[in-house]
């Protein structure tokens, strides 16, 4: 049996394997266009992602097994994600959707001409050379991109708010997402007096050892830079479970931080991301070209306060920063 054979037959199987690093391929025929979900993370997120990719495509008229089939090309470690990009470029692959800072670098190392529409909270695409400017990409790269820079002074200010005399803070960040984060959080940090701390943190395992550092350094409050490893929901618990234990106010760009233990979390919701990248390749399997898609960025914001971590923590949040909330746990 011929390797591309054998890997359709195991596809299905092989796709629920706790940890399965390389490419799934969708059972159906070749002859269809495939949309590859190019994904940093754990295999259960990429499969709950997938699901809104799925909807979103069928919502804009696509159907599955017929007008498109897609598959995941998935892994956690960013080594073995760079080794998966080779097999991207195939004849099947219309479109590649890159979720995160990585996955978009590596796809755009092996292709120039497959369109490729990235969910990347990380990275500038204009100061990174993957497009010509936000109004007209010009090559093979569109999708949806985040402008940190501006947001991370308003996260610093929210963490002000919550924790007054708030002066010395640590922030965890993912080396792998690149520097634009971090130095917008060193300049936010200097201009609102705060002395920041900086963690970098490229795998779970290592959140213990860094939340002692932050002890260490009598840190009074968190903030945690956006990443594919912090943005999946395994990751997303495990930061908010080390901040209760240390006792250490945070907030994070997710809302989903809020819900799972820590104290806020301000940003766009996961949920609501996916869909906009999936009406962008919808587009192009119509004929559009992504050069001619122009780039997006979240438009809409959630902040989620949780009272009772607040509460934990010894904190009484503001009545104006709690009547501020789209959400309120309690």
């Amino acid at each position: 049996m011929r390797r591309r054979e054998f890997l359709g037959v195991l596809g299905g199987a092989a796709a629920t394997w706790p940890g399965f690093p390389r490419t799934v391929l969708a059972q159906a025929s070749g002859a269809n266009p495939e949309i590859v979900l190019f994904y940093a993370g754990p295999t259960a997120s990429a499969e709950a992602r997938a699901k809104l990719v799925r909807d979103t495509l069928s919502a804009e008229g696509l159907v599955e097994g017929k007008d498109f089939v897609l598959s995941m090309s998935v892994a956690s470690d960013n080594g073995q994600l760079l080794k998966l990009a080779k097999d991207l470029v195939r004849p099947s692959v219309r479109a590649i959707l890159a979720v995160g800072p990585v996955a978009l670098r590596a796809a755009r190392t092996v292709t120039a001409t497959i369109p490729i529409v990235a969910l990347d909270l990380e990275t500038d695409p204009v100061k990174a050379g993957f497009a010509e400017s936000l109004s007209h990409p010009g090559g093979n790269v569109t999708g949806l991109f985040f402008d940190f820079p501006e947001f991370s002074g308003k996260l610093l200010g929210l963490l002000q708010e919550a924790r007054p005399g708030l002066s010395r803070v640590a922030a965890l960040w993912d080396p792998a997402s690149g520097s634009v984060q971090i130095e917008a959080a060193v300049a936010a940090a200097a201009a609102r007096g705060l002395q920041l701390q900086t963690l970098k943190v490229d795998d779970l395992g290592k959140l213990p050892e860094a939340f002692a550092a932050m002890d260490a350094q009598q840190a009074q409050g968190l903030i945690v830079l956006s990443s594919p490893l912090f943005s999946a929901i395994s990751g997303i618990r495990q930061v908010a479970e080390q901040a209760a234990l240390h006792r250490l106010p945070g907030i994070t760009l997710f809302p989903e931080f809020a819900k799972s233990g820590g104290l806020m979390g301000y940003g766009p919701s996961l949920d609501d991301l996916y869909p906009r990248p999936a009406a962008m390749i919808a587009k192009i399997l119509r004929g559009e070209k992504p050069g001619d898609l122009p780039l997006e960025r979240p438009s809409r914001y959630r902040f989620v306060v949780n009272l009772k971590a607040a509460k934990a923590l010894g904190l009484q949040l503001s009545p104006s920063l709690v009547a501020r909330a789209d959400e309120v746990i309690e």
